[in-house]
């Protein structure tokens, strides 16, 4: 979904006027994925055979879709996806032994009807159109789906429904759970998520409207996609589900009885990383054939890494050609780890990690507690100190839960504007350091590191926190601090303060009983009184970082980023004594983080 990384770059400029960061040049893929605003037209060699054909849907909207043959249009395994984002994207070039249809979802290109977030009338339209193919004079019966972040979540939340003739799937980025995973990280709601995907839906609903004047000199299906899709989706989106409720219940990732099998990929710094994880266990613990490859999506590939669009032709061939080359038998998790930040991983500082298993087993959830003595190496609030132990001393830590620079504290967001070749990263570097966020935060800092530490899998904070307002914002940032002082994200937790309650049966806990990855209760808010210290669960989205001898882990309590539509306020943290606030890494079987401290001290 390039269209989602240009469009939150620009909407990130307009909103900040100046957001900065570090140069990258991602790694090719495959097959670009073009830009249906502003990239040209691919050129088409002349053997190759473009159709399109139009599809009747139950409700009676006639639904575009363009397939691409290598040469006549004849029976081959199709390779579909159902993308919102016009006629001028295209599903890559996965070869010529297949036919590669891309469909307008309704609402959206030349297709009539309302889009509607993936919501319950899209999924249908996947399931729909996937019988209706199936049966076609250029299907052989055997269908793939390809998916990047939207097109990905259009299956992802259609795969409770029957999707006949899939053989297999090859999905980068997208959610699990599109509240929780992208548009209310924390029950914060991300408003720059929203306004990008509206520019991308929109901008390509009018580029076609002069085809549809051509075609019809009053088109009613164009006004209403465009009526329906700024009543419906804006508003909703923005304004009138703020809990997790029905709405977004309907545009979650549910059990089905499909078992094809998928192959999921991420970045630990997508701005939907979240998503193929969550997707990852559903799926194995259904019984699905999954594998999980962590080698970037939006925030772009390594150099010398992993392509993650050769692992999708490779995954096709063997399921839908019936190829034997193996993939099937290889480690079912593949992880890149970067050292030390996320243009360290991006400039190929990496270790590829293979395993059976996410987390990764053996992994263990090693707790760092809040200590208020000074020394931690910040220029703070307060610089204290990450212990390896509980603090008997208690003490009672303020700090202005105001807006933060979110260049500096969203490494998510600000990976996927910065793999899209944003400029102004090149131009002003310094914004994304969080040294700039310091006289505003709380910050707790290891000793430096005397062994590498691999810390992968989910994490968590527990915290020990009241505010001056009934409610407010948590917003934790996990960062890399490397010999020189630099201070580099490399995970952020959130969690709007209404809503302290977890859902058990959803929350994960390690051997010993300790909450690792918590599952916060977004139905409905619990607000605290004035100054009442209520103990906090704020899940990091995943983590994957190689702390190397000589660095230390520093963690930054700071306000919200600014398009999260903070609350602000006063916050007061309650470190050590009966208020053991900590957090909990997950550190790979060959590392110890707490031996790594100890040699220190």
């Amino acid at each position: 979904m390039q269209i989602l990384r240009w469009a939150l770059a620009g909407t990130v400029a307009l909103f900040l006027v100046g957001c900065g960061g570090e140069s990258s040049t991602p790694k090719a893929p495959l097959a670009a994925i073009t830009d249906p605003v502003t990239d040209p037209e691919p050129e088409v060699p002349s053997t190759q055979v473009k159709k399109t054909v139009t599809f009747k849907a139950s409700d009676g909207k006639k639904l575009q879709a363009i397939i691409t043959a290598a040469d006549e249009l004849k029976p081959r395994p199709l390779i579909i996806e159902f993308s919102p984002y016009g006629s001028g994207s295209a599903v890559p070039d996965f070869g010529p032994a297949y036919n590669h249809v891309f469909v307008n979802a309704r609402g959206t290109g030349s297709s009539q009807g309302v889009w509607s977030a993936v919501g319950p009338r899209d999924q249908l339209d996947v399931a729909e159109f996937l019988e209706w193919a199936c049966d076609q004079p250029w299907s052989n019966g055997h269908i793939g789906l390809y998916g990047f972040s939207a097109s990905a979540i259009a299956v992802y939340n259609s795969m409770h429904l029957p999707l006949a003739c899939v053989d297999a799937a090859a999905l980068m980025a997208g959610t699990n759970d599109l509240y929780r995973d992208l548009l209310f990280p924390g029950g914060m709601q991300n408003i720059l998520p929203a306004i990008a995907v509206g520019f991308g839906v929109g901008a390509p609903l009018l580029a076609s409207l002069p085809d549809r004047m051509m075609a019809n000199p009053v088109p009613i299906d164009l006004l209403e996609s465009g009526l329906g899709f700024l009543l419906d989706l804006l508003p909703n989106a923005l304004l009138l589900h703020q809990s997790e409720d029905a709405y977004w219940q309907a545009r979650t990732q549910r059990p089905g009885p499909n078992v094809f099998p998928v192959l999921a990929d991420t970045g630990f710094y997508d701005v939907e990383s979240r998503g193929p994880f969550e997707s990852y266990k559903m799926l194995r613990d259904l019984g699905v054939p999954v594998h999980l490859r962590v080698f970037g999506a939006h925030d772009g590939f390594p150099k010398n890494g992993p392509d993650p669009f050769v692992e999708y032709k490779r995954w096709f061939d063997r399921y839908l050609l019936g190829i034997e080359n193996g993939i099937d038998k290889e480690p079912k998790v593949q992880i890149l780890v970067g050292h030390g930040s996320y243009k360290a991983s991006l400039d190929g500082q990496f270790t590829k990690i293979d395993a059976t298993d996410w987390p990764v087993p053996g992994t263990r959830w090693q707790s760092l507690y809040f200590d208020a003595s000074r020394g931690g190496g910040a220029k703070s609030i307060n610089d204290g100190k990450l212990a390896p132990a509980p603090i008997k001393k208690k003490a009672l830590q303020p700090y202005p839960a105001l807006t933060s620079l979110p260049t500096a504290t969203d490494p998510n967001t600000t990976a996927t504007i910065y793999g899209a070749g944003a400029p102004l990263f090149i131009a002003l570097p310094f914004l994304t350091e969080l040294a700039l966020m310091e006289p505003l935060s709380l910050t707790y800092t290891t000793p430096v590191l005397t062994k590498d530490v691999d810390v992968v899998g989910p994490a968590s904070l527990e915290v020990y926190l009241s505010m001056l307002l009934p409610d407010g914002d948590i917003q934790a940032v996990i960062a890399d601090v490397w010999p020189d002082g630099s201070a580099h994200p490399v995970a952020v937790g959130r969690l709007r303060a209404g809503y302290p309650k977890l859902v058990e049966e959803r929350t994960v806990r390690d051997s010993s009983g300790e909450i690792v990855q918590p599952y916060a209760d977004f139905s409905k808010k619990s607000y605290a009184l004035p100054m009442q210290n209520r103990k906090y669960h704020v899940e990091f989205w995943p983590i994957g970082n190689r702390f190397q001898a000589g660095h230390r882990l520093r963690v930054y309590l700071t306000g919200a980023a600014m398009y999260m539509l903070p609350v602000p306020g006063l916050n007061v943290v309650s470190v050590g004594g009966d208020t053991p606030s900590r957090l909990l890494l997950p550190v790979l079987p060959a590392s110890d983080l707490l031996v790594a401290m100890r040699a220190a001290q």
